[in-house]
């Protein structure tokens, strides 16, 4: 597995996670633009994805819960502002109950993917921007770095089999 590169963020309400995938551009994205690739990679070790709708567009919303290993439900949803294909995702990340109603006393995020291919290789840049300093805290104190490193190392395991 590859190890991430967590770099300095732009701002104290900003986080930057990079990871490179030996896998081409094309196909990294294709990962993140459909519940049939997502449904295999999303979520920490052990969590599975039994919902997932995804309307890949830009205004398109995805909603997503995982189920964890003792049973618990961890849902989001996402609306996309800006597709790419194959070089960037935006989209505003919110925490959400099992109806797909967003839960305003958690924080929000606007994700930003970039996908960067050289010789074969992708460099996945995850850009995340909080609202404020303590959104940012509290959703690293949820354990997000360890969950999403996780994931990804899920995600490098489902390109090897696409």
């Amino acid at each position: 597995m590859m190890k991430n590169d967590v770099t300095t963020p732009l701002s104290e309400r900003e986080f930057v996670l990079e990871r490179v995938f030996n896998a081409p551009r094309e196909l990294v994205f294709t990962a993140f633009s459909a519940c049939e690739h997502v449904s295999h990679w999303w979520g920490p070790t052990g969590w599975t994805l039994p919902v997932c709708e995804m309307d890949f567009r830009p205004g398109g919303v995805w909603f997503y819960c995982m189920r964890g290993p003792g049973g618990e439900d961890a849902c989001g949803k996402a609306t996309y502002r800006e597709i790419v294909k194959p070089e960037r995702i935006v989209y505003t990340d919110a925490f959400a109950d099992t109806d797909g109603n967003v839960q305003t006393q958690m924080p929000q995020m606007i994700i930003t993917l970039t996908f960067t291919e050289h010789n074969g290789k992708t460099t996945l840049t995850n850009h995340v921007e909080f609202a404020s300093v303590a959104d940012k805290e509290a959703t690293l104190g949820m354990g997000m770095i360890e969950g999403l490193t996780q994931t990804l190392d899920r995600l490098e395991v489902h390109l090897a089999q696409m």
